[in-house]
């Protein structure tokens, strides 16, 4: 197998001779070229072809953020985001770049680690975000996609939700979530006016202003979670884990714990659907979304067996099919959907009482 081949795109001199110096380090990684602009990272990419791309956000002539919008667009290459997050603008763009189809984020070091410790860091997530096979963001190619992992039975959708009606949606995401949650925000209607809740695993220090971020990008209002507010609170908006507290529904308030990690996770995507599902039963719907890894799978399940409509994402359009890859093998999922189709299925739930009538 051949070493991976890595492009470091950084505008400092000393930041990326340094970022070099270390991925040259390990005799897996291979570095393969270096930008100091988005322009340079574009051409570069066009032409060397890397495994994965170390990009930086604030770059002079095209930024980090137009340059991972460009490469996504016509030469998808895995990238993982290094860059600060010193201040409420550069965290939006990272959002951005999230959003067009960057796979992680990575703070950059700033002294304070223990020695070798980022850069321990940095190598394992270079290895981990190269090894995933990311999609071409073009909107077009997101819409009207479905597909079934080989060797699995085409899912036979529930009608559960046509006779009972919904209480609230519950949705989970991580590697990729950024972009997929606000597509299907977008293709909801102003009318649409069940509770969302929402988990999103994102590297700290970069969650603490994506509930903002995400307010922004739709006419759907989003907030994080106050521990202790009712559900009834939130209708026709979008109710977001804060960075490292679980989000569960009690007795029909919204409850944030600061207990144990699942899947090294917290806030975790079980804990969320476990609650969701022993709380509201067959008028709950809970979507598990694009993400490495195995959280949500279990508290799918739990949601499918209370009798709840239970949704995951199809392989074509997820960047990373692990989460919703585990959530069908435990036949989680009473229905595989892409992307598209996610948003309009949520878009024909009626709350509960409404399909009472």
């Amino acid at each position: 197998m051949g070493k991976i081949r890595v492009l470091v795109v950084e505008d400092s001199v000393t930041v990326r001779k340094r970022f070099l110096e270390i991925l040259a380090s390990d005799p897996e990684i291979e570095p393969v070229g270096e930008a100091e602009d988005g322009k340079q990272a574009v051409e570069i990419c066009q032409r060397v072809r890397p495994d994965v791309i170390s990009m930086d956000m604030m770059l002079p002539v095209m930024s980090g953020l137009s340059a991972t919008e460009y490469i996504m667009a016509h030469c998808a290459t895995p990238i993982l985001i290094v860059s600060a997050s010193v201040n409420r603008a550069e965290l939006f763009r990272t959002y951005e770049a999230l959003a067009a189809g960057a796979v992680d984020v990575l703070e950059k070091p700033d002294g304070t680690a223990v020695p070798g410790e980022w850069e321990k860091k940095y190598l394992s997530l270079i290895k981990l975000v190269s090894r995933i096979r990311v999609i071409t963001h073009l909107k077009a190619r997101l819409g009207g996609l479905s597909h079934h992992p080989a060797g699995l039975a085409p899912v036979v959708p529930d009608s559960i939700k046509d006779a009972h009606g919904c209480a609230l949606v519950a949705i989970g995401a991580s590697t990729g979530g950024p972009g997929a949650i606000v597509e299907i925000l977008r293709s909801l209607p102003p009318s649409f006016q069940l509770p969302i809740l929402f988990v999103l695993h994102i590297n700290e220090p970069f969650g603490s202003a994506f509930a903002d971020w995400l307010d922004g990008q739709t006419e759907r209002r989003v907030a994080f979670a106050r521990d202790g507010a009712p559900i009834t609170g939130a209708v026709g908006r979008v109710v977001m884990a804060p960075p490292g507290q679980h989000l569960v529904v009690r007795q029909g308030r919204f409850r944030l714990t600061d207990d144990p990690e699942r899947h090294s996770c917290r806030p975790s995507v079980d804990e969320l659907f476990e609650s969701v599902a022993r709380e509201f039963g067959p008028s709950a719907t809970a979507c598990l979304l694009t993400g490495m890894g195995r959280d949500g799978a279990q508290g799918l399940l739990k949601v499918r067996q209370a009798g709840g409509l239970t949704i995951a994402q199809d392989e074509a359009t997820s960047v990373v099919h692990g989460m919703p890859r585990e959530a069908i093998l435990l036949n989680a999922a009473s229905r595989v959907l892409s992307l598209g189709e996610i948003g309009r299925e949520i878009a024909r739930l009626r709350p509960a009482d409404m399909a009472a009538k």
